[in-house]
């Protein structure tokens, strides 16, 4: 496992042509940042909004995921759902339409470990390379290029592309073979998702029992209870104010992914176990579009606690 860390603009030497397949909050915030480090860049979207503010940011609208392929060095899809991928790819005008010898396609959302290998296989045999990269630090890491970025495949594929991972990245660590980034990614789902519903459950306990939970939750931040997920959470949870950044719906998907996992490993996860149906339930109940924070709303009314407003 190797891991480097990153952040600076890319050299004039290394501003690989780029491409990103799927502009959503995740894929706009990255094209935003490799546009400003001077990238050549070729996007495509169903949305027009974010190709628009790309183009007059200099970067190129393409027709179809073929185009964006055949213009790029690093081709980058950030689409929801493992499905979304296939479509992405094997489509009538998709990437592996447009794949070539140089081309190396990295696929930056979180999907199904195993189907990794499978589309790594139909990109070689167009002779192009692929990288499974998912990444954790959500929409600000995203903004802000503070991404930790978890990756399966070659190593020697990965340090081609490396100039572009260091601007969307703080971290970019070597997991293992292709698969193996899905795999950390999921782990890292499962800590994330565990630890939301740990906060959620802390402020809901605190609010049951008659206490601040602001106050509560202010004094545990800087002890062995702080996290990333407290600090960024929690004035969410205190005021009801879930409009998504991480989605309830893609948490959901990510949760059956880890789910089936352990599933297929014969291991029990207990303690995400009740999670996971936890991000089902809300999604059921019609809330998959609010930011993951929103597990607190199961425990009890979401709304401030009086005198936190």
């Amino acid at each position: 496992m190797s891991t480097a860390s990153g952040g600076s603009p890319a050299g004039a030497a290394d501003r690989l042509r780029t491409g990103v397949v799927g502009l959503g909050v995740m894929g706009a915030a990255m094209a935003r940042r490799l546009v400003a480090a001077g990238h050549p860049l070729a996007i495509g979207s169903a949305s027009r909004g974010p190709v628009d503010e790309l183009v007059t940011l200099g970067a190129r609208a393409c027709a179809s995921d073929a185009e964006i392929a055949r213009q790029s060095d690093v081709c980058i899809i950030n689409v929801p759902a493992t499905h979304d991928v296939e479509r992405v790819l094997e489509g009538p005008d998709g990437v592996l339409a447009g794949a070539h010898p140089d081309l190396v396609v990295v696929a930056m959302g979180t999907y199904t470990p195993s189907s990794m290998p499978v589309f790594a296989a139909a990109l070689a045999e167009r002779g192009a390379a692929f990288l499974d990269a998912p990444v954790s630090g959500g929409d600000i890491g995203a903004r802000d290029g503070t991404l930790s970025v978890m990756v399966g495949g070659d190593e020697t594929v990965l340090d081609r592309v490396r100039p572009v991972f260091e601007v969307l990245g703080r971290t970019i660590t070597h997991i293992g073979p292709v698969g193996a980034g899905q795999v950390a990614k999921a782990c890292n789902q499962l800590v994330v998702g565990a630890n939301i519903q740990a906060v959620a459950e802390a402020c809901a306990l605190a609010r049951a029992v008659g206490v601040d939970a602001a106050a509560v939750l202010a004094a545990i931040a800087p002890g062995l209870g702080g996290s990333v997920v407290l600090d960024r959470y929690a004035e969410r949870m205190l005021h009801g104010r879930f409009e998504a950044g991480a989605r309830v719906s893609l948490h959901a998907k990510d949760a059956a992914i880890v789910m089936d996992l352990a599933r297929d490993a014969r291991l029990e996860l207990p303690a995400f176990t009740a999670t996971a149906t936890a991000f089902a339930e809300l999604e059921r109940r019609g809330d998959g579009g609010l930011d993951h924070s929103a597990l607190v709303t199961l425990l009890g009314p979401a709304t401030a606690d009086p005198g936190d407003a």
